[in-house]
């Protein structure tokens, strides 16, 4: 069986955010907790992760709620609920990745592989687990990095890509003989022997077993219930029945003082029965099979159910009751036909899951533009100006980048809705706001309209004297457009104040003394540049 393994001073933290990492810690440590032991009982662990996914919101603790909403997923799917469990996935996928959280996205990875796997669709669980592992960094505790790694080298067996797998089965090994890990070490081991068996190389799998028993006995490491299984199935394979069985009795002594996943117990029962039927003990075969496929029923284990029916069918064949024999094999094979168009009809849902998400970002990213651009003209409005301005004026402190600020006014445009109507006002704001596109402004400016007829055109890379005379263009430009057509005569023309950044300067500061230029510039009479560093206006 196989298993999953600045030079800025810095404020002093306040008693709040001392209290919220406090909070952010707790909810991590009982996190880890549940994620170690939510197989054993779902229905209990689903309800505390809920607990923490309440408090985590209530807190503010991100990446704790999502990482809580990630472990129910994780406990849907233990509970067949694979279409929801997809769908949360794919939620917390996208959180992940928006926000460069890599240890949530690499754990999202992991599972939307274990779900494909589930599925029937071993390519996109290969391709899950790639990304799960380049997912990993170098803050992955090195037991998880291991434990990825051998569940990748898994991926690669179930798609054919068994010496690529044994690459990365011998790769965890040495990473846990590095780290000291026992745990990891056999974990490796044991799902390389299992892989190595269930691909028919019962040989090679039996030396990889020799390794593990070695270093069982080298530590006084105690075998688990899904190691011993891994025996037992490569006894099979050899034809040592004898010691199949045993085995096999073992792994279901070790796994009674465990707490395993829900399916494990049934799995160990159909390998003993397997063993005992081999040796020709037909009433504990069936005694076996019969508790398993008791232990289906009550957990729902689809896949485990049909598994039962091939050695139902198996056990009637040794007993030479051939005609249960072939009709328990008919209905396997309608059970296996039935559970791969269900796996069909769940990957459709998962495909749909992925649209849907997708979508949804696709719309939450579309609304975002939106709110940051002015409905009429296209141009940014002041919520774009208040996120990109604080930054460039702090990378441009950083690196001497020189910014400078123009505040541009329609002159007396009250005029053009009094005498003409709002519908020609509006023609020329959209006029406007594709002249003031067409001026240089660098590889981080922008254009903006503040509201009304104000506009802000931010350039950057340009000396003060050069962005004024790339204004005043801009000027000439709005004051000898052909008017007449849109405004029937009435003229329309800017007045624009002129500020460059200071090193210390904020954007309230910037845009204050460009406020103050323009001021001037109405004041010495409209339609010109008023520079206000230089104390001097360009007229018309």
């Amino acid at each position: 069986m196989d298993v999953s393994a600045t030079n800025r001073p810095v404020a002093a933290p306040t008693n709040s955010d001392d209290h919220a990492a406090r909070v952010a810690s707790d909810l991590s440590a009982r996190l880890d907790e549940l994620e170690k032991s939510g197989g054993y009982d779902v229905d209990s662990t689903l309800s505390l992760v809920a607990d923490v996914e309440q408090e985590a919101a209530a807190a503010g603790a991100h990446m704790q709620m999502w990482r809580a909403r990630l472990l129910r997923a994780d406990l849907l799917e233990r509970r067949s609920a694979l279409a929801d469990a997809m769908k949360m996935m794919w939620r917390v996928h996208a959180w992940a990745r928006d926000n460069d959280c890599r240890p949530i996205l690499a754990r999202a990875h992991m599972l939307l592989a274990r779900a494909h796997t589930t599925l029937g669709d071993l390519n996109a669980n290969l391709d899950h687990m790639i990304q799960a592992v380049d997912a990993l960094d170098e803050n992955t505790p090195p037991d998880k990095h291991i434990s990825y790694l051998v569940k990748l080298a898994d991926a690669l067996a179930d798609t054919g890509s068994m010496p690529e797998a044994r690459e990365r089965y011998e790769q965890a090994e040495r990473a846990a003989i590095a780290l000291g890990n026992v745990s990891c070490r056999t974990m490796a081991l044991n799902n390389y022997a299992y892989k190595e068996c269930t691909l028919g190389d019962a040989r090679r799998a039996q030396a990889v077993l020799e390794r593990l028993q070695a270093v069982s006995v080298a530590y006084g490491w105690e075998l688990d219930s899904s190691e011993l299984d891994t025996f037992a199935h490569v006894e099979l394979r050899l034809g040592d029945y004898d010691a199949a069985e045993r085995m096999a009795r073992q792994a279901l002594e070790r796994y009674a003082t465990e707490k395993e996943d829900t399916d494990a117990e049934a799995e160990l029962l159909q390998t003993l029965a397997t063993a005992q039927r081999c040796r020709g003990d037909l009433h504990a075969a069936q005694s076996s099979l019969d508790k398993s496929r008791q232990l289906c029923q009550t957990h729902g284990l689809r896949l485990r159910s049909v598994f039962a029916l091939h050695e139902q069918s198996e056990l009637y064949a040794a007993a030479r009751d051939f005609e249960n024999a072939f009709l328990t094999l008919r209905e396997y094979h309608a059970a296996e036909k039935a559970l791969h168009c269900e796996q069909r009809e769940a990957q459709a849902r998962n495909r749909q899951a992925v649209f849907e998400v997708k979508e949804a970002r696709r719309q939450a990213e579309w609304f975002r533009e939106q709110a940051r651009h002015d409905p009429l003209t296209g141009l940014q409005n002041r919520r774009a100006v208040d996120e990109r301005l604080p930054a460039l004026l702090a990378h441009a402190a950083a690196d001497g980048t020189e910014v400078i600020a123009a505040l541009l006014d329609l002159d007396h445009f009250k005029n053009v809705n009094d005498l003409r109507s709002h519908e020609t006002g509006d023609r020329v704001l959209v006029t406007v706001a594709g002249l003031l596109e067409s001026i240089d402004t660098g590889p981080s400016g922008f254009v903006a309209r503040l509201g009304g007829e104000e506009f802000l055109v931010v350039i950057a890379g340009a000396d003060l004297a050069g962005a004024a005379f790339r204004l005043e263009d801009l000027r000439r430009a709005v004051a000898d457009h052909p008017w007449a057509r849109i405004t029937n005569g009435v003229p329309v023309t800017v007045s624009i104040g002129v500020a460059s950044a200071e090193p210390d300067s904020t954007p309230s500061t910037l845009l204050a003394r460009a406020d103050e230029a323009l001021y001037s510039a109405k004041g010495a009479g409209r339609n010109r540049v008023c520079v206000g560093a230089l104390s001097q206006a360009l007229e018309g």
